[in-house]
Order: C-alpha cells, then structure tokens, then sequence
C-alpha cells in the first residue's frame, strides 16, 4: 500500500510590522519660581540723596497707598503687610493676631537686620516704591560704580591736562564767568585740572562741545571791542564802524546766539575775521 509523502514544513521568519506614528512633542513650560534669596544683613537708603530727618513708607495696603504685589505662579494681586511677628510680608499667609508697624527711614537710610526677614523681603522685592522712592544697598554695584567714575575722572584729567590754553580757558569762563581774564596761563592750567577731577562728567561735556569755544571767542572779543553788544542785549555791532553783525533772538543768551550765528554761512566769515583780530 503507497503511503503519502509528507509535504515539507517550511519555516519562515516572522515579519516585523513597523507602524509609524507621529509623536508631537509637548510645548516645555517654563516654570516660574520666586525670586532667590539670601540671607544677610541689609541697608536701604532713600534716592535722589534725600536725607530727611525721618521719612515713612507704606508698611500695609489702604485704599490711598495700594500695596499690591502681582504673583505670576498665582497669576493675581497679592496684598502686602508688614507686621513684626509674622514670618511672610503677605497677608494671606498670616495666621493669628498681626502686630503692624511703621517702616521709617532715618537720615535717609535703613538698616534692617538679617533677623527681620518679612521686613526685608517687603523692602527688596515686593514694595512698589523699590527703585523709585528708595533702593536697597548694593556692594557690587557700588563698587562697579565707584570704578566708571574714577574711570571718567583719569579720562577726564588726561584730556584736561592736553587741551590747549584757549580750549582751557573757554571751559573754565563756564565755570567762574570773567575771572579768567586776571588768571595766568599756569593758574588756568590747574583750575582746569582741579575742574576736571571734582566734575569729570561736566568737564568731557563741556571739552566736547563746540559752542563752549565759539561762545568764548565772542566773549573775548566784546570785551576787546572788537564787536559790540547793545544796552539792550539785542543786537551786535562791529566796534569799529557800527555795523550791524546780528539780531539776538528773543529770550536768548547773547553769546550763545552769536556761536551759532558762527555756525552760518554769513557768521563762518565773521569768525574768521574776529579770530585774526584776536591774534
């Protein structure tokens, strides 16, 4: 009897079905956090160098001085408070009876100890008048300060100690008016070095402006009577025949008239014409 051949069993590996999905990556947030802190001792002080006897700020919000603080993780107006035993300048996290107090500058400054926390932490990043009414004491700005001025001062003592006598002299008659005209050009030289070290700021202005020098020529030369300023302050004049040079305009310095009037195509020949005469 034939027997059945057996079919032969073929094994195929299986087939990985790949099955591709978009994933969409979710926006990051980011994450709001309160402002860093350190613990320390602090000194606040009053702006503009006021000085008062005393000076009082809010210490607690009314309907006439807002004390409000917006919290962006909250997303809402908070109400400030300062009371001397509570641990949190707000007063949703207050518990119990709150004793409040004043916060009073003295002299135009405050020092507030490392152990007054609430007080500090009202003072240094909730308070509505921070940097306008008054500013915390910072020793880095300070010192960051203190260098862009000595910086200042060495450019400005460099400058003075290299501008020549004329230049000298125009700066230093904005400072102390005709008293120039009796100085020697040794004294002109050190009032103009002294000027530049108690006012640097001043001094690089007035050393970069060119008004200052056309202005002192004009001076210089009214006062040699090479023009002439009518009783009026009105009108100037060559001293040597009368003739009319310019109309100062209405509630203008003279001077300062006749330097931009140097500026014109009219003044440029004027100003050349004083200056030979001033030699």
């Amino acid at each position: 009897m034939a027997t059945k051949a057996q079919a032969k069993k073929v094994e195929v590996a299986p087939q990985e079905i790949k099955v591709e999905t978009a994933v969409k990556s979710a926006p990051v947030k980011k994450e709001l956090t309160q402002p860093t802190w350190e613990i320390k001792d602090r000194t606040y002080f009053l702006n503009s160098n006021r000085q008062p006897l005393t000076y009082t700020i809010p210490s607690k919000h009314t309907q006439r001085y807002p004390l409000l603080w917006f919290d962006p993780i909250k997303v809402e107006q908070r109400e400030l408070r300062y009371a001397t035993n509570q641990s949190s300048p707000f007063r949703d996290e207050q518990k119990g009876e709150a004793t409040l107090t004043h916060i009073t500058f003295a002299d135009g400054t405050l020092f507030v100890p490392k152990e007054k926390q609430a007080m500090q932490k009202l003072l240094s990043l909730y308070h509505p008048m921070r940097n306008s009414i008054y500013s915390e004491f910072d020793q880095i700005q300070e010192a960051e300060d203190e260098l862009d001025v000595l910086d200042l001062q060495i450019d400005a003592l460099i400058a003075a100690r290299e501008i020549d006598i004329d230049q000298a002299e125009a700066i230093m008659r904005v400072e102390i008016g005709s008293q120039v005209n009796n100085m020697s050009s040794k004294e002109l030289r050190r009032d103009v070095l002294v000027f530049a070290k108690r006012n640097p700021r001043l001094f690089m202005e007035l050393a970069n402006d060119e008004n200052v020098q056309l202005r002192n020529v004009a001076i210089r030369a009214s006062e040699l009577g090479i023009i002439k300023l009518s009783q009026d302050q009105r009108t100037f004049n060559w001293g040597s025949n009368d003739r009319k040079l310019m109309t100062v305009p209405f509630d203008e310095n003279p001077y300062s008239a006749m330097a931009a009037f140097f500026k014109t195509d009219e003044g440029v020949e004027v100003f050349r014409s004083i200056e030979k005469k001033l030699e």
